[in-house]
C-alpha cells in the first residue's frame, strides 16, 4: 500500500456554509467529470455508496444538470452492498433508486446491482466477475500502475467510526489486495453479511469525493486531517487515491472541530 502524509486541508476540504451550498458544488464537480470522462472514453464509471450521500446527489435530479448531463453514458457501481434483496429498506440498491437513480434517465442495463439471490461470497464473486467482463468490453479502464480498476468516480460518506465502504477500522478486511470485491459476515454495523470494493480498488480511483455533513461527524473529519493513523485504523484516511484527486466536501459543522 502507498504511504502518505498528513492531508492538506487546504487541498483536500472543501467546506461549505450549508448542505445546501454543498450539494450544489457537488453536482457541479460531477457534472463536470461526467462531462470530461464522456469526451475521453466515450463512459462514465461512477460508484454510489449508502447513507446520507445519496440525498446531497438531489441537485444532478434537476435543471440544469438533468438535461445537460449525459445520463446515457453512465455506469453505475456501489463500493459497497448489503446482501439483502434489492427491494429490503437496507439495500443500497433501494437508497439509491429511490433518492436518485429513478429520477435520471440511465439505462437501466448501465446500473451494476448485486445478485441478492446469492450468499455473500458468491456476490462479492459473481460483482467481481461481472466488472472484469467490463473490462474486457473497454467499459471499465484498468489502472496503468497496477492491477486494478480505475473507475472515474468513487462517492463515499464516512461512518461515525470512520468507517467507509464495509471497511472498517482495524478489522481484517482493510488488509486484503488479492481481490477488488470482498464479502464480510461479521460486519460491526449490521446487515452483517455485506459485499465491498477492497481499499486497494478505492486507492486506485481517478478521483474519490467524500461527503460529511453536520456536527456528528466533526470529530471523524478532524481525525481524517489530523495525525496519520496506522494503515486501516481508520479506513476514511486510509482511502486516498495512490495517483487520482481527492476532495472532502464538507459543510460547516462537520468541519467544526478542525
Amino acid at each position: 500500500m502507498a504511504s502518505f502524509g498528513k492531508l492538506d486541508k487546504d487541498l483536500n476540504l472543501q467546506v461549505y456554509e450549508n448542505v445546501e451550498e454543498l450539494s450544489n458544488s457537488l453536482a457541479e464537480h460531477v457534472a463536470q467529470l461526467s462531462a470530461s470522462a464522456v469526451k475521453d472514453r466515450g463512459a462514465f464509471t461512477v460508484v454510489l455508496s449508502g447513507g446520507s450521500l445519496i440525498k446531497t446527489l438531489g441537485k444532478l435530479c434537476e435543471p440544469p444538470y438533468l438535461h445537460t448531463v449525459d445520463w446515457g453514458n453512465w455506469h453505475v457501481f456501489w463500493v459497497d452492498e448489503r446482501v439483502v434483496k434489492k427491494d429490503h429498506p437496507d439495500s443500497n440498491y433501494k437508497l439509491a433508486y429511490d433518492g436518485f437513480l429513478s429520477k435520471v434517465p440511465i439505462p437501466s442495463e448501465k446500473v451494476y446491482a448485486i445478485n441478492d439471490t446469492l450468499s455473500a461470497q458468491g456476490a462479492a464473486e459473481d460483482y467481481e466477475f461481472g466488472l472484469k467482463q467490463l473490462v474486457k468490453t473497454g467499459i471499465l479502464a484498468m489502472a496503468d500502475t497496477n492491477d486494478y480498476p480505475r473507475f472515474d468516480l468513487l462517492l463515499m460518506g464516512m461512518g461515525p467510526d470512520g468507517h467507509c465502504a464495509s471497511l472498517f477500522p482495524n478489522h481484517p478486511l482493510v488488509h486484503v489486495k488479492e481481490k477488488w470485491v470482498a464479502s464480510i459476515t461479521d460486519s460491526p454495523k449490521p446487515p452483517p453479511e455485506r459485499i465491498t470494493f477492497t481499499l486497494p480498488v478505492i486507492q486506485t480511483a481517478a478521483n474519490i469525493f467524500f461527503v460529511a455533513n453536520g456536527e456528528g461527524k466533526a470529530e471523524m473529519v478532524a481525525k481524517v486531517f489530523g495525525e496519520e493513523l496506522p494503515f486501516g485504523q481508520l479506513p476514511s484516511q486510509s482511502a486516498r487515491p495512490t495517483n487520482g484527486k481527492l476532495i472532502w466536501f464538507a459543510d460547516k459543522g462537520a468541519a467544526s472541530k478542525l
